[in-house]
């Protein structure tokens, strides 16, 4: 009999640490998981899908909009009802929490509802009750922060969005990374009056320059008013005798500006969920933000003791947390044929338009090759053409100027995100832009023109 309860104990039941547990209780490995939360983290909950799916709500008012000019005419005038697409959304979120619960269960996976900690190199302990295991896996994810400001308690963070009673008339957002521009892009195309203010001078200044310039452009041209090199301030309620969630803000601007809303919405950085694990005390040191340092086999400084997810701080994508979690796994109860590469992770923005972007951005490029060949294109897609829609697309190659490879594609556009994937196996694969233009495109789309850019730009 084995010395221990578990060949493996995860903590944490979002998108790493289920798939990790699940995959490993596949294998025979006997297998616990605490959460105290819903299953699926983040994503699941306040993050991708709920996100998405309110995303694609915010995109039908430009919908109808277009409609009128193929031929179609509403009958009177569209309305919004948001307590109904909050309970649709909450509908489907429980369904996938369903659906969580049952690939757990078919994993033979014990899932322990409760709080954990780690008491040692193979103790952890749920609520009062402890468990040992020959593995302890981390993956307790991260969350939003609210930035210490005079009156920051009168701000709402993503995971609050979520849950908001009612759609806000009013709406000032802090940051510019893709919480903040998708957040911001829902709120008015749902119909708020937003106000986005960013203490740089360009949006996602961790993607290509030329994306977040052309996003903003985009943005501005759909009614969101941006203020770059600014910050908030302070936050006071209009009313002295307190505030509610649809009360009236006075949100003052670093620049000196003042401005009213109903709704302030921190998007400034997100922290992992280390602080009450216990950690440090079994000897695990921690980054300055909370972060677990762990090793190419997701190590912590205690061997026996496992990270994946944001709860590391390398790439907080879910895709990534899941292909960590199967590293891991591999290597565990496996023969270790797994391994992990950060390089060319695809990723979207569904901000509107969306962005879509793989591989190397210019500056990155420009740094570790030296020498490139950029290709840009800008255009009114096909669909615009025929409606009153302005909105134009963006597309961008950056290719190695010595080895003609494909180090980066970036778009910003309808369905950018569905895009790229197919360009991000290109990358994968090694494709080069000699490549690409041998590639017959297929028209009338948006995606045909990477494979038609034919001049350099720089």
């Amino acid at each position: 009999m084995s010395q221990y309860d578990y060949d493996l104990f995860t903590i944490g039941g979002g998108s790493g640490g289920v798939r990790a547990a699940r995959f490993a209780g596949q294998t025979g490995a006997r297998v616990g998981l605490a959460e105290k939360g819903d299953l699926g983290g983040t994503c699941v909950n306040v993050g991708c899908i709920p996100k998405k799916l309110i995303s694609y709500s915010a995109h039908y008012h430009e919908d109808f909009a277009d409609a009128a000019g193929y031929g179609w005419t509403l009958n009177g005038k569209p309305s919004f009802d948001w307590s109904a697409l909050i309970a649709n959304k909450d509908r489907e979120i429980a369904h996938l929490n369903d659906i969580y619960q049952r690939l757990l269960d078919g994993a033979n996976v014990k899932l322990h509802r409760g709080f954990a900690t780690v008491e040692d190199a193979h103790t952890v302990n749920v609520d009062g009750q402890r468990f040992t295991a020959r593995h302890i896996l981390i993956a307790t994810g991260g969350h939003p922060d609210k930035p210490q400001i005079p009156g920051s308690e009168l701000g709402i963070t993503s995971d609050d969005f979520f849950h908001l009673k009612g759609l806000p008339k009013r709406a000032v957002v802090l940051g510019g990374g893709y919480i903040a521009v998708e957040l911001a892009s829902i709120l008015n195309g749902l119909g708020s009056e937003v106000t986005l203010v960013y203490r740089r001078e360009r949006l996602l200044r961790n993607m290509d320059a030329d994306l977040g310039v052309h996003l903003a452009d985009e943005m501005a041209k759909k009614g969101i008013r941006l203020v770059f090199n600014a910050s908030i301030d302070a936050i006071e309620a209009e009313d002295a005798a307190g505030a509610t969630e649809d009360s009236v803000k006075q949100v003052r601007l670093t620049n000196g500006e003042t401005l009213q809303a109903e709704c302030v919405l921190f998007a400034t950085g997100r922290t992992p969920n280390t602080g009450r694990l216990g950690l440090e005390k079994v000897g695990i040191a921690l980054a300055k933000n909370g972060a677990i340092p762990v090793n190419d086999n997701f190590e912590s400084s205690v061997p026996s003791i496992l990270a994946v997810g944001d709860v590391i701080d390398r790439v907080a994508l879910t895709p990534v947390a899941l292909a960590e979690a199967m590293v891991v796994v591999a290597r565990l109860f496996g023969k270790g044929e797994r391994s992990m590469s950060y390089r060319n992770i695809p990723t979207a923005v569904f901000s509107h338009p969306n962005i879509g972007t793989v591989g190397m951005s210019e500056e990155e490029a420009r740094k570790e090759v030296g020498a490139v060949k950029i290709f840009k294109t800008d255009f009114k897609p096909l669909k615009n053409t025929l409606s009153r829609n302005t909105e134009r697309t963006f597309m961008k190659l950056v290719v190695d100027a010595a080895t003609d490879r494909v180090l980066g594609v970036h778009m910003v556009g309808g369905d950018a995100g569905e895009v790229i994937q197919g360009f991000a196996v290109a990358l994968q694969c090694g494709a080069t832009k000699a490549q690409f233009d041998t590639t017959i495109g297929i028209h009338p789309t948006s995606a045909e023109e990477f494979v038609t850019m034919r001049t350099p730009v720089a």
